[in-house]
């Protein structure tokens, strides 16, 4: 068992920083995940307007709410 007061604080600190870490990794991932998904749906939906735009000759009609 390590002894000393420094020694205490930093094995009662190491596990609060490692999950903490863990945490913002996985957090992290998500966003940029989000992110990239995001910009592709973006990308298709102008693909698909523009060629909306081409075939009718007209604008796309706005998307609807889901709700």
């Amino acid at each position: 068992m390590p002894d000393g007061v420094v020694t205490g604080i930093i094995f009662a600190v190491t596990p609060t920083v490692v999950v903490g870490l863990i945490f913002w990794f996985v957090m992290r991932a998500i966003m940029r995940a989000d992110r990239t998904e995001r910009s592709a749906y973006a990308k298709v939906e102008a693909e698909e307007r523009a060629r909306y735009e081409r075939e009718h000759g007209r604008p796309a009609p706005a998307p609807t709410s889901a709700e």
